[in-house]
């Protein structure tokens, strides 16, 4: 439905996307997803037509539409900021977009009271916008982009305004409705659990570039660079030296252990980062004996987050060891032995941070 090849848009001297690539097929419901200033509002503009890419394509349904106008590329979007007319009830503007179309009055009609319906507005026709919570607006916002029935549709940090309970109601409701209506879905964000909650796949940005594309839990299980690892879910970088051949012997804390080919980026070099997930970690107790690695260490920080306490743990690197632990956590200053397995390690060369 929607390829994107070999985008690069500069403003000035500065590249804010750089020779990027990635497809959306019909149907699918893919989220890119990246801190503030990595380009993802670039994008979404280029592909609405609201920007003329520097160098690249943009290619809908087979068709190169890089420099077609907004008005024909049957593309939708609901941008971060309420784009709502005030002078105009909820009806009219979900309307408005149709009577450009030159969607016959009836017809209107009919659209209106369906996608209204959809988004759980159908009371709220006459309402005007300063009469609807922030919920409500996003949602007739979505009604008004699906009400022309586009090839794609683009939402374009469509929560980041709206308090946490808020913003997970609607989040469940944009992918119901992605799925009832099965329209081809672009979700741009920031936040790594709306990305990896709605999508089918995810697209991981950063400085302009691709950092890697995948289905949510495997890119969380295998990411590709340190970046991925560290951005997509919390991750603890931990040194290592690389001290023989495949299948990779791996020093870690003055331990050596084998690191798994499959779960690995095979270094080219003697020094390396592993990563490992603070969920993978564990205190280890008296007796437990069967973990591939141990770090000593002492507790720095003990968080209660309510589902869970996150413990930091200073084993003599930068930042510490971050350990979930469901339950008895130890205490601020207490020694402890932090125990993890060598699956649980993803290992990358120095020089891919």
């Amino acid at each position: 439905m929607l390829a994107v090849q070999n985008l690069t848009h500069r403003y000035g001297d500065e590249a804010a996307v750089e020779d990027t690539s990635f497809e959306v097929g019909e149907g699918e419901l893919v989220a890119v997803l990246g801190p503030s200033g990595c380009g993802k509002t670039t994008l979404v503009r280029a592909i609405a037509g609201h920007v003329r890419p520097t160098a690249g394509r943009v290619v809908l349904r087979g068709e190169d539409v890089t420099d077609a106008p907004p008005e024909t590329r049957r593309v939708s979007v609901v941008f971060q900021q309420s784009t709502l007319y005030p002078h105009m009830t909820v009806g009219e503007n979900v309307a408005y977009g149709l009577k450009a179309r030159g969607v016959d009055s009836a017809q209107r009609t009919e659209r209106v009271a369906e996608y209204l319906d959809l988004v759980s507005l159908g009371g709220q026709r006459e309402s005007r916008p300063a009469e609807l919570s922030g919920g409500q607006q996003r949602r007739a916002e979505l009604a008004r982009a699906l009400a022309p029935q586009p090839d794609v549709l683009l939402l374009d940090e469509p929560l980041s305004a709206l308090d946490r309970s808020l913003r997970d109601r609607l989040r469940d409701e944009i992918a119901r409705i992605q799925r009832e209506t099965g329209v081809t879905t672009l979700f741009v964000t920031h936040d790594q659990t709306d990305a990896m909650a709605v999508a089918d796949r995810l697209v991981v940005m950063n400085d302009g570039s691709i950092a890697g594309s995948g289905r949510p839990r495997a890119l969380y299980e295998s990411p590709p660079t340190p970046f991925v690892a560290s951005f997509l879910g919390r991750s603890n970088a931990l040194p290592a030296t690389v001290v023989g051949s495949r299948p990779l012997p791996v020093s870690v804390g003055g331990q050596e252990l084998t690191v798994s080919e499959s779960e690995a980026a095979v270094p080219e070099t003697e020094r390396a980062t592993c990563h490992v997930r603070p969920e993978q970690l564990s205190i280890a107790g008296p007796g437990d004996d069967d973990a591939d690695l141990t770090l000593q260490g002492t507790v720095t920080r003990v968080r209660d987050t309510g589902r869970r306490y996150d413990v930091t743990v200073d084993i003599g690197t930068d930042g510490g060891l971050l350990v979930e632990v469901l339950t008895d956590p130890p205490a601020v200053g207490d020694a402890v032995t932090v125990a993890f397995s060598a699956d649980a390690l993803t290992l990358f060369p120095d020089e891919a941070e």
